[in-house]
Formats: structure tokens, C-alpha cells, sequence
């Protein structure tokens, strides 16, 4: 692996502290920090990296003190989870311009995505979700991304913003983008037409009424996804105090911890990145405990995905056969971790819900069957 040392800062977060700090079975006592020649990436399962970068929103100057207020939070924490091993990077070093910035994200994501390494990403402006896309675009791999966000950020612009980046992830040439999911977003504030171009490319959307409304049937959304991102702004203002531009209505902050964990527990998610956070706007620092527990739990659900045996292994599913409106079907319902899957006609399982199987053994179409039939066709 190439030499990330000088991507990064050089004072690491946990060097500010005094030793003895954290009791042993808090987080600080047990995540592994880059802070001198010897540190070893191999063994990490999940890698913390830090960028503070700003200067993709709109109006905003350069600031790096998100990542490490999360920290303060995030190390207090006590440790559940012995059997994961995680690193800390940092905080990636700001650039002379945003795209100095840009380009040292992207050399980091890429090196810990070629070595095989789950990344959290703590952000900065919602933008620099393009370079936790770029590792997949340089390999050449086709993807599925989920964003959770109050808006919509497919605004023309010919600069890459925090209000634009998803037109340039989802129509850039070559496209590595097979699905798109978005997550949370407040009709009021999205432009029909965005919504139709979405519907258009047979990507899914889910309201904020009804991702709330059933929560579970987002566990197969982020299951099938590579690249989470998360924008703090879906969070509703009352539970993440720092969003001065947020709303009053959005994800709860357990809920968001719960989509986080569903993210967590995906076997295919390599790459997480949660965006928005300004230390010098947060109350009290609640909206950076928040973004602590929301980190918690997605390193609770990565101990789900390693418990979870492969869809081939037949013994470890209760197996369904459903016939539903001339359709005959088969269901699977994990031993281990009680998830579900679905058989489409071309013989492919795709996650599902167990409100899919319910639907289907009442002769009804589930509407996740009917989306991926149309991108099959």
C-alpha cells in the first residue's frame, strides 16, 4: 500500500490527549490511531478518516474541527464489539484549493478501498461523497448508492457543489452507478423534476412519510448498496441541533442510527461517509454525540454482516415457495440474523423485507418485485 502518512495531518486527534484518558473498554482505549512509523493497516476491519473540508458548500470557508469533535464523542464510548478491529487515520490534510483537498481524499479512499478496508468517512460538505465514489470508478466496478438527504442535490452547476454532485456521479461517462437509491427526502423541498429524471433512470426514492413509516423495508435498500452516504440534514432539526438550515420535520436520531446500522450489517458496503457537521453551529455538542452513536451502531451491524452465512449455503434458510398472481416464487429467511430474501425469474435473489413475503403470500406484488423486473428489462 502506498505511504498515506502525507496525506495527513500531523497531529493525530487522540495525541491531544493525556495518557489514561479513556478506561479500557472505551472506544479510545481501543481504536488504533496513525501516529507513528510502525502502524499497521492489515488487521483493521473498518478505518476512520477524518476531512473537514468545507469549501464545496456554497458561502462556506475552510474548517476542520468536525471529525475531531466527533471523536471526542465517539472514543467515550465503550466498546461492544472486541471481535472488530478499527483504525483511525486522522484527519486528511486541507489542500491550498478544494480540488487539493478533493484529490487527497481520493488517493486515501482509493488505497483503503484497494486493500480490501471498510471506510467511515467524517465530513465536511456533502460533495466529497464523489470521492468515496471515485475508488469504484477507477476499478471499473459497477455499484449500487444509497444517499440519505433532505434534498435532492441534482442542481446544474458547472462546479462541483454540495447542491450539484449527484448529477456528475449519476451521468459522468464512463458510469459505474448500476442503482441509486435516495432516502429521506421532504417533498417540499425537492423540485418535481428531479424527482421525475429519478423515476426516469428506474432508481428508487423514498419520502421521508415512508421510509419512517415502515423503517425495516430500508434494511434491504442498504443491503444491497456499496457506497452509504449520509447528509445530516435528513436528521430533524430538534435531534441534531447543529443543522441551522435543517428542518423541523426528518429522521429522529434513533432512526438514523437504525439506518446506519442496516448500513453496517451490508455485505457488500465498503464505503460510509457522513457529511454536514459544523462544530462551531452544534448545541451543547448533541448533534456530534448523535453522529457517535450513529459510527456506534453501523460497527454494531458489521457484526451482523460477519455473522450472516452465504445465500448459497441452503441449510442456514428457511425456504418460502410463494405463488403469487401467476408467479411462483421463492422466499429465504436467514437462521442466523432472521433477514429475507427474494427469487426473481432469472433465478437472482435480491434482499427483501419480511413485509415483501407478507404481500406475496396474499397474492399481492410486492412493489420491490415490480422495480427490479423493470430493471431487468
Amino acid at each position: 500500500m502506498q505511504d498515506l502518512r502525507p496525506f495527513f495531518d500531523d497531529v493525530h486527534f487522540i495525541e491531544t490527549k493525556e495518557q489514561g484518558t479513556y478506561e479500557p473498554l472505551q472506544w479510545g482505549a481501543n481504536v488504533r490511531c496513525f501516529v507513528n512509523d510502525n502502524f499497521d493497516w492489515e488487521d483493521a476491519d473498518i478505518v476512520l478518516v477524518g476531512c473537514g473540508e468545507w469549501r464545496g458548500e456554497e458561502d462556506s470557508e475552510l474548517t476542520n474541527e468536525g471529525p475531531d469533535a466527533v471523536r471526542e464523542q465517539l472514543y467515550k464510548l465503550y466498546n461492544w464489539h472486541t471481535g472488530i478491529k478499527i483504525a483511525d487515520a486522522g484527519n486528511v490534510r486541507h489542500g491550498a484549493t478544494v480540488d487539493d483537498s478533493r484529490a487527497a481524499l481520493r488517493t486515501v479512499l482509493t488505497e483503503l478501498h484497494a486493500a480490501g478496508k471498510t471506510v467511515i468517512v467524517l465530513g465536511g460538505s456533502h460533495d466529497l461523497t464523489l470521492q468515496q465514489y471515485e475508488p469504484f470508478r477507477k476499478e471499473e466496478e459497477m455499484i449500487n448508492v444509497s444517499v440519505a438527504d433532505m434534498l435532492i442535490d441534482l442542481d446544474e452547476s458547472e462546479a462541483i457543489t454540495s447542491r450539484s454532485f449527484l448529477m456528475d456521479m449519476i451521468t459522468s461517462q464512463p458510469n459505474f452507478v448500476s442503482h441509486y437509491n435516495h432516502i429521506g427526502f421532504q417533498s417540499y423541498y425537492a423540485h418535481p423534476r428531479m424527482v421525475e429524471t429519478l423515476d426516469k433512470l428506474r432508481f428508487d426514492f423514498f419520502r421521508l412519510g415512508k421510509a419512517r413509516e415502515q423503517m425495516e423495508d430500508m434494511e434491504p435498500v442498504l443491503r444491497n448498496s456499496h457506497l452509504f452516504s449520509f447528509d445530516l440534514n435528513c436528521v430533524k432539526h430538534s435531534d441534531a441541533p447543529m443543522n441551522v438550515n435543517g428542518s423541523p420535520n426528518g429522521f429522529t436520531g434513533d432512526e438514523a442510527c437504525m439506518l446506519t446500522r442496516y448500513a453496517g450489517m451490508s455485505g457488500l458496503l465498503s464505503s460510509f461517509g457522513i457529511y454536514g457537521y459544523k462544530k462551531e453551529d452544534d448545541v451543547n455538542d448533541m448533534t456530534a454525540r448523535l453522529i457517535s452513536q450513529m459510527v456506534w451502531y453501523f460497527i454494531d451491524g458489521y457484526l451482523v454482516r460477519k455473522a450472516e452465512a452465504r445465500i448459497t449455503d441452503q441449510e442456514e434458510f428457511v425456504v418460502f415457495h410463494v405463488s403469487f398472481t401467476d408467479n411462483d416464487t421463492v422466499f429465504l429467511k436467514s437462521k442466523r440474523t432472521n433477514r429475507w430474501w427474494m427469487r426473481l425469474p432469472n433465478q437472482s435473489y435480491v434482499p427483501c423485507s419480511y413485509n415483501d413475503y407478507v404481500l406475496a403470500s396474499s397474492d399481492e406484488i410486492p412493489e420491490r418485485w415490480l422495480r427490479e423486473q423493470e430493471r431487468l428489462m
